[in-house]
């Protein structure tokens, strides 16, 4: 099989890498992506490896190409994207990386230093400039005049202690919510003798650490004596002020003002001259930094890799044992000879054997990563098991499409898949990091599918947007049936239903051409007749789908070489399955094709038909479809219940045989031993274990360490759970019954609680067409919001567990694990 039906053959190699050329072969490999590197180093702690040193150094480099980049992130540029194909750097290079990105790195932290700094000069400058032009004049008591007023008063004051003090000023600026607070302290610290002004500035200031607009309020406080003024300052301090200098006089305030805005352009354009430095050097690190990441992650890479590798005895090359695809061995020895040609000493590659189960190699495309996915989600397989992929390509599509049926729905999906088909190579579509949309766009051909199958089962069930189409004729003439029965005016209007008598001739012309008649949307008893169709269907479907997989499980015995579970295990599941369930199908059949119209009224029951199966008895209400029914029913219980033994205990009593086989057969080499045959004897042995490893048995270990109680009680969990599955899976296929018929009726309640309203009203045209815009787009909202998200939602889980748990798991243990290549992919994206 290919490997899509069956994951690939993996074997185990041994590389033996030159210690000078190991570094180069292993790049190479990362870059094919070819082989998983097993750990030979387990036992040894990271710190203790033999290049730890290398994998510090970049470490170190990834944590000054973070501070770089956020300088660039910082700035507001981007990276642009790193050219594809970068190949690992040689070790030579580490340290000519190292000593420019340190250069670098100075040169940023240097720049920004003094970038920083003149912002805040001149942001200093800014708020200076803004005290003094704020137009504080010190208070009226404070001023000395000689012209004289009203409270002048007429004779001076005799000279007392404080007659030489004079007015003191303190200004600057503070943030705004910290103005109110500012004045409150000042006020009860110094109990009222001081004079403060404060006031908002006209225009907004560059915050020198943010770079966002900013006001400030200015302040003038005006102070008699020393120690009021050192509280002034303190308080100042406290609430992180910015006090400058202030002159009373206005000729020198405005010389000052002068000055400072002198200072000001001189510091804008060393400012200037500072950011046009940093740009450059941004620009150096915008062209160098994206290439240097990706090369330094490969190198570290490549360092961990070789982590793993044991060295040789005489430290002259480097074992490495790895997992790699048969079909890739050739490919594999190409590589490494071509990586070691300049060290003059080629790397070997040879595989050895090993016990241990191989990991699992699918290889996936576009097309098939998502169904994959859903396999794998349960989990990964065991080493060359069958994988349900494959099958789940049409079978999950459509058990979904049986759920969701309907044209109108299953077509809006489509096309929102073959949306995102078409656009997948677009960049903008490729890069998008929205969670949601790239869970739809991963999943695009599984939504293609499902869109398409849901159209087919939709004109199965004859429903688009919950209304029937007429795309054949009728099946069923209402004409026949009214020239026949002689429907009066008076009979019409005393019955509002009519019935359709399909043994009027006339009056059932035949089957419809495909799916259900459109007639049918028009009946009372139309939920009653789909109801019995699609749980039938559902249990069809469900046996189906169940007996598939217990083939299914054939071509795993077969491919393991356990032919024992052939007549052990998958005759005894299909006789207890096809024997109880098939016949429910076979009768379900049998009844459509056996019973027409004319027999319709007496026809039997087939559940009490089943229910009379398992209970050893007839009904005398009802008939038997065939002759010999009862002999037949009888036969198939008694057989489904023998097959119960066979698979409890037909495989541990097998297992304990062949264990008792293996024992005898090894107490004879040593029976010869003693006879003198030692020489015949190892060479069976020999062989014998021979074919061991080749079957990738764990061998005597195993063979010894046979337990008769755990074989039966894992063989007792599966009968168990096989038999009791038969029957509950079954019933859970009837999920595809009733998760269609709620689909079906919510999209007749939606089309009748809105659509229906909104055709309706009636009116003028004008007016009705205006008032249908927002009914739509009502309708359209909700389809999407409620049928197509929420539902298409639950019938993609249930869909899901049907296929988890009622086909998987009558083949597939998922009990494997992947190969993981040791790959640049990841650093190269």
């Amino acid at each position: 099989m290919g490997s899509l039906f069956r994951s690939e053959e993996v074997a185990l190699v041994q590389l033996f890498l030159p210690t000078a050329a190991a570094y180069t072969c292993v790049s190479q490999l990362g870059e094919l992506g070819l082989v998983e590197f097993r750990d030979l180093n387990a036992s040894v702690s990271a710190f203790q490896r033999r290049f730890v040193v290398d994998v510090r150094r970049c470490e170190e480099l990834e944590k000054t190409f973070t501070f770089l980049q956020e300088e660039v992130r910082r700035a507001g540029l981007t990276l642009p994207l790193p050219e594809g194909g970068l190949p690992a750097p040689p070790p030579r290079d580490l340290l000519r990386i190292q000593e420019e990105t340190d250069r670098l790195a100075q040169e940023l932290r240097d720049v920004r230093g003094n970038q920083q700094a003149l912002r805040a000069q001149w942001h200093q400058l800014q708020l200076h400039s803004a005290v003094l032009g704020q137009g504080h004049s010190p208070p009226s008591a404070a001023r000395h005049t000689d012209e004289p007023s009203e409270r002048t008063p007429l004779l001076q004051a005799p000279g007392g202690p404080h007659q030489d003090l004079r007015v003191n000023f303190v200004a600057g600026a503070v943030e705004p919510h910290k103005a109110a607070a500012l004045e409150r302290l000042l006020w009860r610290a110094c109990r009222g003798f001081l004079i403060a002004s404060f006031r908002e500035t006209e225009q907004q200031l560059e915050d020198p650490v943010t770079g966002e607009p900013a006001t400030w309020m200015t302040f003038l406080i005006s102070y008699w004596g020393g120690q009021i003024g050192q509280k002034i300052r303190k308080i100042t301090d406290c609430f992180h002020c910015h006090v400058f200098p202030f002159v009373e006089e206005e000729a020198a305030q405005c010389a000052a003002l002068q000055q400072l805005q002198q200072q000001s352009q001189e510091l804008q354009e060393v400012l200037g001259e500072t950011e046009r430095f940093l740009s450059q050097v941004l620009g150096r690190v915008q062209r160098l930094l994206p290439p240097w990441q990706v090369q330094i992650r490969k190198m570290k890479a490549v360092y961990l890799a070789l982590n793993q590798c044991s060295v040789s005895s005489t430290h002259k090359c480097l074992i490495a044992e790895a997992w790699c695809a048969t079909r890739d061995l050739p490919a594999l020895q190409q590589a490494l000879q071509d990586s070691s040609s300049e060290a003059g000493v080629s790397a070997v590659v040879h595989c050895i054997p090993c016990r241990d189960m191989p990991p699992t190699l699918i290889r996936t495309n576009r097309f098939t990563a998502s169904f994959q996915g859903i396999v794998d989600a349960y989990g990964v397989g065991r080493y060359q098991e069958v994988n349900p992929a494959p099958y789940t390509i049409i079978t999950f599509p459509f058990l979904f499409a049986v759920m969701f049926g309907d044209v109108g729905h299953g077509l809006l999906m489509f096309l929102f898949a073959l949306a995102m088909v078409l656009a997948e190579n677009q960049p903008a579509v490729k890069s998008a990091q929205n969670e949601i949309w790239r869970t739809f766009f991963g999943g695009r051909y599984l939504l293609l599918l499902m869109g398409l199958f849901s159209v087919y089962t939709g004109f199965i069930y004859n429903e688009c947007f919950s209304r029937a189409t007429a795309i054949f004729p009728s099946g069923w003439s209402v004409a026949a049936m009214a020239n026949q029965s002689g429907w009066s005016d008076a009979f019409l209007a005393q019955h509002q239903l009519l019935a359709l008598d399909p043994n009027v001739t006339g009056v059932f012309l035949g089957p419809y051409p495909f799916g259900i008649d459109p007639v049918w949307s028009l009946a009372v008893n139309h939920l009653s007749f789909l109801n019995s169709f699609k749980m039938k269907m559902s249990v069809i479907l469900g046996v189906t789908h169940m007996t598939f997989g217990v083939v299914l499980g054939v071509f795993n015995h077969v491919h393991f070489g356990q032919w024992h579970r052939l007549l052990l295990e998958t005759l005894p599941e299909l006789v207890f399955l096809l024997g109880l369930f098939g016949y429910l199908v076979f009768l379900v059949i049998y009844k459509w094709l056996c019973f027409t119209a004319d027999g319709a009224a007496t026809a039997p029951s087939i559940l009490i038909h089943f229910i009379n199966m398992f209970l050893f008895s007839r009904s005398p209400t009802n008939r038997p479809l065939f002759r010999g029914q009862e002999v037949v029913q009888s036969t198939l219980v008694v057989l489904a219940l023998a097959t119960v033994p066979v698979l409890l205990l037909g495989t541990p009593l097998f297992l304990r045989r062949k264990h008792q086989r293996r024992q005898s057969r090894r107490r004879r080499p040593l029976d010869a031993e003693k006879a003198g045959l030692l020489g015949q004897t190892d060479v069976s042995v020999a062989s014998q274990n021979s074919d061991e490893e080749k079957a990738g048995c764990p061998g005597d270990q195993e063979e010894e360490e046979f337990v008769l109680s755990e074989v039966f009680m894992h063989q007792a969990i599966h009968t168990i759970e096989f038999c009791l599955g038969c029957i509950s899976n079954t019933a859970s296929y009837l999920r595809l019954w009733a998760l269609s018929l709620a689909h079906a009726q919510l999209s007749e309640v939606l089309w009748a609680m809105v659509m229906r309203v909104g055709l309706g009203l009636g009116g003028e045209m004008g007016v009705e067409a205006v008032v249908l815009v927002p009914v739509f787009a009502a309708f359209a909202v909700m389809t999407v919001a409620i049928l197509l998200v929420m539902e298409g939602l639950s019938a993609f889980l249930h869909a899901l567990r049907l296929h988890w748990v009622e086909f998987q798991n009558k083949f597939y243990s998922g009990s494997g694990y992947k190969l993981s290549p040791f790959t640049f992919a990841v650093e190269d994206e």
